[in-house]
């Protein structure tokens, strides 16, 4: 009998073309559907609960997939890793109900953005944080913040929106802090779209340097048009940190 399975995954994005299977790419959810494979003798559906894009990390992607196995959550785990690279790993799996996805029955995500800047760069960060060039300006940073806020349509801070649709979602908690030169953005929102958290980010890192303004967000954000916001972050920097249910 075919049980879905909830599954908890890691992974370092570095080398891959993000997590969606791709005909002659390597994905995430590519080698996850080996190791599957390996497991269960078919490459059944595996839902994950975002597509990240090519470079970017997780520490907490969710994802469901129906198996028919005589093996228990935990074994199922440890099988699942000894045929996956050492970028990957399935921290835990459960078995859910039925009516489980990890797309659909997703009520929110929290994704952080790491940037560095200093005399010299971070060597053992390098592939998750995004250099600066000089240290931007965090108190207005914070400001610019709030107006991106809330349940607002964020056309403007998504890539191809013509693409959904709805382009409103709802960001509740934009967070900033810096500790010893590096600066942390986390979010958290019921959902985001293609690129939106880093074409956010890298928004936020133009007001800091002074290519627009705090005072210019909500402008932006009514404007319904990605070439009003700013640059999109380099993907290195970002990692999809949780998923709720």
């Amino acid at each position: 009998m075919k049980r879905n399975y909830k599954l908890l995954i890691q992974y370092d994005g570095s080398r891959y073309f993000g997590w969606e299977h791709q005909p002659n790419q390597d994905t995430v959810q590519g080698r996850l559907e080996k190791a599957v494979y390996v497991v269960c003798g078919d490459y059944p559906d595996i839902n994950g609960a975002g597509r990240t894009d090519a470079g970017v990390h997780a520490r907490g992607m969710t994802a469901n997939v129906f198996m028919d196995v005589s093996y228990t959550p935990v074994e199922i785990r440890d099988l699942l890793n000894e045929n996956l690279p050492e970028d990957i790993a399935v921290l835990d799996v459960r078995i859910a109900s039925n009516n489980f996805h990890a797309r659909y029955s997703a009520v929110g995500k929290t994704y952080r953005y790491v940037c560095h800047y200093g005399d010299y760069p971070a060597v053992f960060d390098r592939k998750y944080v995004t250099e600066l060039e000089k240290r931007p300006d965090v108190k207005e940073m914070k400001k610019a913040a709030e107006s991106l806020k809330g349940k607002q349509d964020y056309a403007s801070f998504c890539r191809q929106p013509g693409n959904y649709q709805s382009t409103v979602r709802v960001v509740d908690r934009i967070d900033i802090e810096e500790d010893n030169g590096y600066i942390i953005f986390n979010f958290h929102g019921t959902g985001f779209m293609r690129n939106m958290v880093r074409i956010m980010v890298g928004t936020l890192l133009d007001i800091g340097c002074g290519k627009l303004r705090a005072e210019d967000v909500p402008k932006i954000i009514e404007a319904k048009n990605r070439e009003k916001a700013g640059h999109t972050a380099a993907a290195k920097g970002l990692c999809l940190m949780k998923v709720d249910y």
